[in-house]
């Protein structure tokens, strides 16, 4: 059995479980706005050091080298003071069957259980700064749950090799975005252009429902460990989209967490909905050119839930007005566009901009951040995708969604 998750301690009733394959949800009741499974997440603000490729790096790998069970012990905490978010790596999982592990926070109430896992693979985080990894017993008839090393397991099959941990608050720097640059750009230069207009995706729910709406579709990447990129459900089936300079294959893709409804519960505030988690599964299509990657999820009806996204067919005129939801720096949900002024920078400069190739891209001001990257840009007008957010450099830019629609419709 692949990843298998459950809740296995106590909690409030604000906590549901949906079922398969690394999911952990924490939902909010209806669309009345009021928060159900808040917690305060050491995750807002996070150390936004640039990565070469465009992703965003909020962590690090250290090296492990544990053994459980079977003559090791069956229960270990790991702990990384000010962590924002502990993940686990393991080597080799061999379970007798009936046993399973559990990865939980330092509550228990976040956590995960695992009937078996490939050698050489991640276990989806934890949020703080401590991860208890436990070795639970099976039972069989006739034999007490503590039973002793079964015959011909001469030594522990559990071996763990590293951890990635997040990195705190407090060791956050002021550094340029981990953002990709147009073409011809040297340097890094700043994507928030001017002022940062961008708000927490929840201030427009009341001002822009439409647009919160929208918002929902996208998800944070959290990539082999410690980089992030933000992707987004194109089309109602199980479809997945995000830059191709965020991943390109389906180990990639099977090692990224995909967190939906990761956004603030109150606008300016720091409360954030506990998100429900999925792994990537498989890459269907990407294309560096047009830098996108097309992928699926696992257990995708948990996410079913948060609406999805279209491509515009048609390419948008110049002075279109624009909202790009986004995961900047790997931030709770946040939405560039003005609310409420006609007169806002977040609209389209050009319609034939340069990209990796001429005329492939839109551009326009709206601010984005490193871990922007593989945003949706949407239209005011029609509130259809008109561009894969991609580059920064103010114009910032994305590939035209009428070339993508082209080349992804088989798929759609």
């Amino acid at each position: 059995m692949r990843r298998s998750v459950s809740i296995i301690a106590g909690v409030c009733a604000a906590v549901t479980l949906i079922g398969m394959a690394g999911v952990l949800a924490w939902t909010r009741s209806g669309d009345t706005g009021r928060a159900v499974g808040i917690w305060h997440d050491p995750l807002i603000n996070p150390v936004v050091t640039p990565a070469e490729d465009g992703r965003q790096h909020v962590g690090e790998v250290l090296a492990l080298d544990r053994l459980l069970g079977y003559g090791a012990p069956e229960r270990e905490v790991f702990r990384y003071p000010a962590a924002s978010y502990v993940k686990l790596h393991f080597s080799r999982m061999v379970l007798v069957p009936g046993d399973y592990l559990t990865v939980a926070d330092a509550t228990g109430v976040e956590s995960y259980r695992y009937d078996g896992l490939k050698s050489g693979r991640w276990a989806m985080s934890v949020t703080g700064d401590t991860a208890v990894l436990e070795l639970h017993r099976g039972t069989r008839p006739g034999r007490d749950a503590a039973r002793v090393r079964p015959p011909g397991l001469k030594a522990a099959r559990i071996h763990l090799d590293k951890v990635a941990k997040g990195y705190s608050r407090q060791d956050q720097v002021t550094k340029p975005t981990g953002q990709l640059l147009r073409p011809g750009l040297t340097g890094r230069e700043e994507s928030v252009c001017g002022s940062d207009e961008s708000k927490d995706a929840v201030c427009y729910r009341s001002a822009d429902p439409v647009a919160y709406t929208r918002s929902k579709a996208i998800a944070r990447l959290l990539i082999n460990g410690t980089e992030l990129c933000t992707g987004w459900r194109v089309g109602a089936r199980n479809r997945m989209i995000t830059n191709n300079h965020c991943f390109d294959n389906s180990d990639d893709a099977y090692e990224t967490e995909v967190w939906f409804n990761y956004q603030c519960a109150k606008c300016g505030g720091y409360d954030v909905f506990r998100p429900t988690k999925v792994w990537g599964e498989k890459v269907l299509t990407t294309d560096h050119v047009y830098d996108y990657t097309l992928f699926t999820v696992e257990n995708f009806a948990s996410v079913r839930k948060f609406g999805y996204l279209t491509l515009d067919t048609g390419r948008p005129a110049r002075g279109q007005e624009l909202y790009v939801p986004q995961h900047p720096a790997g931030e709770p949900t946040r939405i560039a566009g003005r609310l409420g002024d006609k007169a806002g920078t977040c609209a389209v400069v050009s319609n034939a901009f340069d990209g990796y190739v001429k005329n492939s891209d839109v551009s326009y001001n709206c601010d984005t951040e490193g871990g922007s990257s593989g945003s949706p840009v949407l239209s005011r007008r029609t509130d259809k995708v008109v561009a894969l957010h991609h580059f920064g450099g103010c114009p910032n830019s994305g590939v035209r969604a009428d070339l993508l629609y082209k080349k992804l419709k088989y798929y759609l």
